[in-house]
């Protein structure tokens, strides 16, 4: 397949050969000769597809009416909101976890790292929605499916058991959340989650919302047993807003060990200033990646399935105004992402790198309208062709069917 006329990363006009799903030369525009194959690129950029790296497809209700929130504070009181809601839904869960996925691959994100909640409620049910919907969709995205113990581990008996029958069913990753402010019992809580990936050879995702000094000892910990266990490359913290609100030696420790031990972020674009600083992150070589968190469901009504108005979030929240740190968000949420779901993608080494659309790269990427990258985010223009894996996958917002 041959690309005509993309700019790649908003560069001059250029030809892009595509074969065995991977990007094998890089042309000026018009110096390839024609074939029938051809993809008009009509002078659109060309970026690498996005990634998202935190979302929740088991509580989605994109599609469905726009109801009243009725979500109580704080993470017990959502997830008691959730439990009353979800079932009621006027769509059945699998359609709407497959509906949604649908419209993130429509809109140009081809990899995605999905919670799934596992609990005494659900059991198993969410994580079976999700993996089926990616089973359906395993030929226009690569999707790892999280099993994750969103009311803790401890609090309710019966738990454990869920999670590691998740883990036996393919669970690619095992999460963690607030080990300290939820569960109370932060030891117990986390050499669970880390004896069930060692046992089965899984990575490890902590959502952490606990606030200052008490996110930082929790941190520790996570730190303690990726060192212990041999755990570099395989462990992501979620969220963690306030690591940067202690103080400014705390943070630079913090920023400096999660690049020692290849600890990767995930960020969903938070308004909060408390968080670890998105530019010294990258600068120090932390793998830190982007998502849409949950989209339109019974925790919040943000989201929209479109990852290129999460990156616009996430530069507007950081205050990035000059175009380089506007592009590096980009970075972060395209390859910043990938290189969370795959330990051999590259890690991003420095604010300017533009990697993903060199001779070699795997041809996971979207033509959409704009003068420049900058100006992509800040108009977020429809125009649309994704290609994953070599292959176009969604074109004008549709999926195709292959």
């Amino acid at each position: 397949m041959l690309i005509r006329d993309v700019r790649p990363w908003g560069g001059s006009a250029s030809d892009v050969l595509i074969e065995d799903g991977r990007i094998t030369r890089i042309l000026p525009h018009e110096a390839a000769p024609a074939s029938g194959d051809d993809v008009d690129g009509r002078g659109r950029l060309l970026l690498p597809s996005f990634s998202d790296v935190h979302v929740h497809l088991d509580s989605t209700r994109i599609g469905l009416p726009f109801r009243e929130h009725t979500g109580a504070p704080g993470v017990w009181g959502m997830m008691m909101n959730d439990r009353e809601n979800w079932r009621n839904a006027e769509v059945d869960l699998p359609t709407r976890v497959a509906g949604t996925l649908e419209r993130m691959i429509a809109r140009g994100t081809t990899r995605v790292r999905s919670y799934a909640q596992v609990d005494v409620d659900c059991k198993l049910e969410k994580f079976d929605a999700v993996i089926a919907a990616k089973e359906k969709f395993a030929a226009h995205a690569d999707v790892q499916v999280m099993t994750f113990p969103q009311a803790g581990i401890l609090r309710e008996e019966g738990t454990v058991e869920y999670l590691e029958e998740s883990l036996k069913q393919g669970a690619d990753v095992i999460g963690g959340i607030d080990p300290s402010q939820l569960d109370r019992d932060p030891a117990k809580h986390l050499d669970i989650v880390f004896g069930l990936a060692e046992k089965y050879q899984v990575e490890v995702d902590i959502h952490l919302h606990e606030p200052g000094t008490l996110g930082v000892f929790s941190t520790e910990l996570v730190m303690e047993r990726t060192r212990a266990l041999g755990m570099q490359g395989k462990v992501t913290m979620s969220h963690a807003y306030e690591l940067g609100s202690v103080n400014e030696a705390t943070s630079r420790r913090l920023i400096e060990e999660f690049a020692e031990l290849d600890i990767s972020m995930a960020t969903v674009a938070p308004s909060t200033s408390n968080h670890l600083s998105l530019v010294q992150l990258v600068e120090a070589g932390v793998r830190i990646g982007l998502g849409q968190d949950g989209q339109r469901d019974y925790w919040s009504p943000y989201g929209n399935t479109d990852m290129l108005d999460r990156t616009w979030q996430l530069a507007f929240t950081n205050g990035f105004r000059h175009d380089d740190h506007i592009e590096m968000a980009l970075a972060v949420a395209t390859m910043g992402g990938a290189s969370i779901m795959s330990s051999t993608s590259p890690r991003l080494t420095g604010v300017e790198d533009r990697p993903g659309l060199a001779v070699g790269d795997r041809a996971d990427l979207v033509l959409v309208d704009g003068e420049t990258p900058t100006s992509a985010v800040m108009d977020r223009g429809t125009d649309r062709l994704v290609i994953h894996d070599g292959r176009v996958v969604a074109d004008g917002l549709r999926v195709l069917a292959l």
